[in-house]
């Protein structure tokens, strides 16, 4: 399994509001090398210089549990099917973008039949749930659905942002600014990417995309949805897109985290489902932290604010929120009785891991590395344990929730797909894909063998073949 992303010092840099540059302009590599010198030098002075968090999240005028965009609005207006499908799309900057992107292409062109009627596998995906650079692609999936296809490489995946960004870090009257540098980032998202949309745009007759974000202060991996707000007291559907894919990518020192308020005296009392978390968390170590996070946020006098940095910290794949939603409402069973759905024939999830393997140079020499070369290996290295971690997990979990809800009339199959770079077959294209860095902005050539290789790796996989043979046979 390869290891975790590896932020590079061009990744998720700021930018200026007031910015003219266009894609076709991209700043010289000699300028990148000069700014990787002396960035750290940089946000060093900067650190110096307190700056605060913009707070754009309204507080709930009304709490209503199952309105807005949460998952219980979703479910009730999807009763599911045959197929369960949920796609988890990793961090890795535009890379992982890319490789998510061309996943979603070679769905929409696989066909299959079921109860005599052709559909695609793009149209049984429930869920997408997301981190870091995945959450570009999630998000515009979940704001335009099939118009993706149409516009988002031009929107996203081949625009020069590193250029756009540096070009505001290199302005020095940005390194001082009381607002921090991620609103430079948020603002270039919002003029060229997601235009103002809010999380009330997000289309109702999609699947249900789960952006994730971490909480510094406490550690809690946090989803933008309707349920996760209700603990701040606040509303999701006129928060920015914008905004939670910059927490959500918001690589810590290198970004600002996004700011949001935890709004007290909004009526709230703690949800049942915490309650019953709560009962079961004794037999559960992973429950029992799971719900001490979440109770944080009960406490509306030290917890005035919650500081928002990327969700790879707390799950780099993506994965962890499938099994908080499922375990929180009290295992497979119970979820899909108050998701009012029957047990689906097939439960399946995808993993699109744009991870790659670290190449340290620290060991050619007895030269001491340096401050950034040893924060990246001390990532590498715990990113890269959690990954082996939860992908562990979701492989037993997933066996059992298959089991639990199967019945001798009606059984259901499992299947945990994993596509990542480590599956080609040509050496010479795992080296390619591997020296292709945690950036935000790519070739051309870059872009179209990501995606390319998004629909390669999911046709070629194995476990992708026997779940394509299960659907023929029950044809």
């Amino acid at each position: 399994m390869p290891s975790t992303t590896r932020p590079s010092l061009i990744y998720n840099l700021p930018v200026q509001n007031s910015l003219r540059i266009l894609p076709s302009q991209p700043m010289d590599r000699s300028a990148f090398s000069a700014l990787r010198r002396f960035t750290p030098l940089l946000l060093l002075l900067a650190s110096g210089c307190a700056s605060y968090g913009v707070v754009q999240n309204a507080p709930e005028e009304h709490v209503a549990r199952a309105q807005g965009y949460s998952i219980a609005t979703w479910a009730m207006q999807h009763k599911g099917g045959d197929i369960n499908l949920v796609l988890a799309f990793s961090g890795g900057g535009t890379r992982a973008a890319a490789l998510s992107y061309g996943v979603l292409k070679a769905l929409r062109d696989t066909p299959f039949v079921i109860d005599g009627r052709s559909k695609r596998l793009l149209d049984e995906v429930d869920w997408i749930t997301s981190v870091s650079g995945g959450s570009f692609t999630a998000a515009y999936y979940g704001l335009h659905g099939e118009r993706i296809f149409d516009d988002y490489e031009d929107a996203f995946l081949r625009r020069d942002v590193d250029s756009a960004l540096i070009r505001g870090v290199l302005n020095p009257l940005e390194w001082f600014a009381r607002t921090g540098r991620t609103e430079l980032a948020v603002q270039y998202y919002e003029d060229y990417v997601f235009h103002n949309a809010t999380f009330g745009d997000m289309k109702r007759d999609g699947p249900m995309v789960v952006i994730n974000t971490s909480d510094l202060g406490y550690g809690v991996r946090f989803s933008f949805v309707q349920e996760y707000f209700n603990l701040l007291c606040s509303d999701l559907s006129t928060f920015r897109v914008a905004r939670a894919v910059a927490a959500s990518s918001a690589v810590p020192v290198l970004f600002n985290p996004v700011v949001v308020r935890n709004y007290a005296d909004c009526g709230s009392a703690i949800p049942a489902w915490l309650t019953e978390l709560e009962k079961r968390e004794a037999d559960d170590p992973r429950l029992a932290q799971m719900a001490a996070g979440v109770k944080t946020y009960f406490d509306k006098e030290r917890r005035k604010y919650a500081h928002f940095v990327d969700g790879g910290i707390t799950d780099n794949l993506g994965l962890r929120a499938i099994y908080d939603v499922v375990e929180a409402a009290g295992g497979p069973r119970s979820y899909l009785e108050k998701m009012h759905r029957a047990p689906p024939r097939q439960l399946v999830v995808i993993v699109v891991n744009a991870s790659t393997e670290p190449r340290p140079n620290m060991d050619a020499s007895n030269e001491q590395p340096g401050i950034i070369e040893t924060i990246n290996a001390m990532t590498d290295t715990q990113l890269h344990r959690y990954n082996v971690a939860t992908f562990a997990l979701m492989r037993e979990v997933l066996a059992g929730w298959a089991k639990a809800v199967s019945t001798p009339e009606r059984p259901v199959s499992h299947h945990l797909i994993e596509l990542s770079f480590e599956q080609l077959a040509s050496a010479k294209e795992r080296e390619y894909f591997n020296a292709i860095p945690t950036t935000f902005s790519l070739s051309g050539e870059q872009v179209d063998r990501l995606v390319a290789a998004g629909g390669t790796l999911l046709r070629n996989n194995p476990d992708f073949r026997r779940l394509m043979n299960d659907l023929q046979q029950s044809r």
